[in-house]
């Protein structure tokens, strides 16, 4: 049988494993992330597993990524500019589920249109105001959100203003009723401009990833993990990138089950940028049906219920100042390790380390490097962006060095925010390389940062740390911490009989904290997890026996732990759902909301027919698209009625059409 080669791309870290009969690991190898061309990465890590498999590019028969590069921008606050056309809603409604903040000052218009919940038309659309308005932008978005009042129940105004933008634009268009089925407007807008952020981004992944394949020779379909675990064809994550957020941490649960056969369990994976905890019951991870959060953002996208924390081993250590003790937190930014670009720019980190490590007057950016990201849509930057951009370049510097006034920090957020620059400082990572629990890079660059991040003063007038090893380990023991933390708060949260205060209140409640230690004194508390967790990531063996400790749990390290979001990308199953919707104006009229104008029928039983007809289709052509023959069906609805007179009323009823299967194996 055809090899499976799955790929996974992270935020420091590209794995490549191939998989025979769908039973064996064959060979895995990994390579850096390369974010200013991705396809160096993918290409690295291909070659390194085809060479230790000694297999030919011929060999495989189906490829698949996975990637948290979605997941990590929207944790961070990144994203490219995007421009909001907001149809039949409020000004007001822009501050409804932080679309505003989401927007982040990007260009947005509130125009008449709209229609009602029965899908009728409440206010014409002002196209005329959407052209004087798309003059004025100039193109300086990279892509484009339209959301429109009640769209699920009738798209027609956001199809009229997507083809007025691509028509005027020629940028990409994100439409809310494209991404979801379910109501709630502002929430949809969200999504939709989530959505519209991210689509540069993938749009460059799978560009470069599929170009890597044809070079190497493979020939194999290609596929992309969703945020629910499931696979789907490259062509439509193009178009629905908000789709593939959670998309490596679900492979990642994909590759837990497949790795250790676990059906109750924790699965937490670390990596450069986050921590991802779920849930294992019955051997399947749940499915959030409210939208999966990423971040600060509950989106209306379909994932597994995945607990994200911006904490990883490249997570920014940040000094916490309040305080006559003081402190450290990790995250949720990630930045590149000290250790790790020294190995990248030697000549200019160490020498600036030392530099500043000698001079008795501690700088407040020590330790702190920075470069630009090339190959990132630069639209919509002012004068000062430009300008710090320009002083960059394409070399490694220290940040002390390249801002020259404190009028400068805000553009320098924003060029971070946007993608655009690269932030090297202390992490973890380095961490463990002083510690000697890792080795990969320069452990005297990290010894170096670590000192000078210890030389901070607290309240009290005395240093952080007195030495590079001490404050090795307040990092890492503060990783633990936060990891604990992480596993608490999800283990709350999936309580099936609830506590009932907040999840994250209660990890973090006094007694919690005791009961961690075994406090024993007039009262005894302890806590801890009742479940294994199986401990996944390339870091996991380094960070996790720790956490066990902490929480007193078994924590399983399986074989291929590092690689198990590779391992899951190949050996999921393409699912493709269809929703639509039927509800009742008055009695004997029944009306489809499909994807164009709705459609009212005078039987119920006619009305559901339809739906379920055009759902299974739309269903199975885009299941066989996925490459799938062996198609299963599966369909639920669900029916909201009122009684009335001593009778039952229609009032309105979702129908679910669900197509899965395993995507065909191309012959070797």
């Amino acid at each position: 049988m055809a090899l499976l080669l799955g790929v996974d791309t992270g935020g420091t870290y590209t794995d490549a494993v191939l998989i025979r009969d769908d039973v064996t690991v064959v060979a895995s190898a990994k390579s850096l992330t390369t974010r200013h061309d991705l396809a160096l990465g993918i290409g690295a890590a291909i070659r390194a597993v085809l060479n230790h498999s000694g297999a030919k590019p011929s060999d495989i028969g189906l490829t698949s990524l996975s990637t948290t590069l979605a997941t990590n921008a929207l944790v961070e606050g990144q994203g490219e500019r995007v421009g909001l056309v907001y149809i039949g809603f409020r000004d007001q409604d822009l501050l409804a589920h932080g679309l505003s903040d989401a927007l982040k000052g990007d260009p947005v218009i509130v125009l008449a249109g709209g229609h009602d919940h029965s899908g009728k038309e409440a206010t014409p659309f002002d196209t005329r105001a959407l052209e004087n308005w798309l003059d004025a932008d100039g193109g300086t978005v990279s892509a484009y959100a339209v959301a429109s009042m009640f769209a699920t129940r009738n798209p027609a105004h956001e199809l009229i203003a997507a083809n007025l933008i691509t028509k005027k634009t020629n940028r990409p268009v994100s439409q809310s009723h494209q991404l979801s089925a379910k109501l709630n407007g502002p929430k949809r807008a969200l999504t939709a401009v989530l959505n519209a952020r991210l689509i540069g981004m993938i749009d460059r992944l799978i560009t470069q990833a599929a170009g890597e394949l044809k070079s190497l020779g493979i020939n194999a379909p290609l596929m992309i993990v969703r945020g629910d675990g499931a696979l789907v064809r490259a062509e439509l994550a193009r178009t629905h990138p908000i789709e593939t957020i959670l998309s490596g941490p679900a492979a990642s649960l994909v590759g837990a089950r497949w790795l250790t056969g676990a059906d109750h369990a924790l699965v937490s994976d670390i990596g450069g940028t986050t921590t991802d905890v779920a849930v294992l019951r019955n051997g399947r991870p749940a499915i959030d049906v409210a939208g999966a959060r990423v971040g600060p953002y509950r989106t209306m996208v379909e994932a597994v219920a995945m607990h994200t924390t911006g904490l990883g081993g490249d997570s920014e250590v940040q000094f916490v100042s309040e305080g006559l003790q003081a402190g450290i937190k990790l995250g949720p930014r990630r930045c590149i390790p000290i250790s790790l670009i020294a190995d990248q720019a030697p000549d200019v980190v160490l020498p600036a380390l030392e530099r500043q490590a000698a001079s008795s007057l501690p700088g407040e950016h020590d330790g702190l490097f920075v470069r630009a990201v090339p190959n990132v849509a630069r639209d919509g930057l002012g004068e000062r962006e430009i300008i710090l951009l320009k002083r960059i370049g394409s070399s490694v510097h220290p940040l002390g060095e390249i801002l020259v006034s404190r009028l400068e920090m805000s553009a320098y957020r924003l060029l971070i925010d946007h993608g655009l620059i690269q932030v090297s400082g202390l992490t973890p990572s380095d961490a463990a390389h002083a510690l000697g629990l890792m080795n990969t890079w320069n452990s005297e660059a990290a010894r170096l940062a670590l000192e000078l991040f210890g030389r901070r003063r607290t309240g009290a007038g005395n240093k952080l740390a007195f030495n590079a090893l001490d404050m090795a380990k307040l990092v890492i023991d503060q990783l633990t911490h936060q990891t604990g933390l992480a596993l608490l708060e999800c283990a709350f949260t999936e309580e099936e009989a609830p506590f009932g205060p907040p999840p994250a209140d209660l990890a973090r409640h006094v007694l919690t904290q005791r009961g961690l230690a075994g406090h024993s004194g007039l009262v005894h508390v302890d806590t801890g997890l009742a479940v294994d967790v199986i401990g996944l990531g390339a870091s996991a063996a380094t960070y996790y026996p720790a956490v066990g400790g902490l929480l007193g749990c078994k924590m399983i390290l399986p074989g291929y732990a590092g690689v198990a979001n590779a391992i899951g990308a190949v050996v999921g199953r393409v699912t493709i759902r269809k929703r639509g919707t039927i509800t009742s104006s008055s009695e004997g009229q029944f009306r489809v909301h499909m994807d164009g104008e709705p459609k009212t029928f005078a039987s119920k039983e006619d009305a559901f027919t339809r739906l379920t007809s055009h759902l299974t289709e739309q269903a199975r052509i885009e299941t066989r698209a996925s490459g799938v023959e062996d198609i299963d069906i599966i369909a639920s609805q669900t029916i909201k009625s009122a009684k009335a007179e001593g009778r039952e009323i229609f009032l309105e009823a979702t129908l679910t059409i669900e197509a899965s299967g395993r995507p065909r194996i191309a012959d070797s």
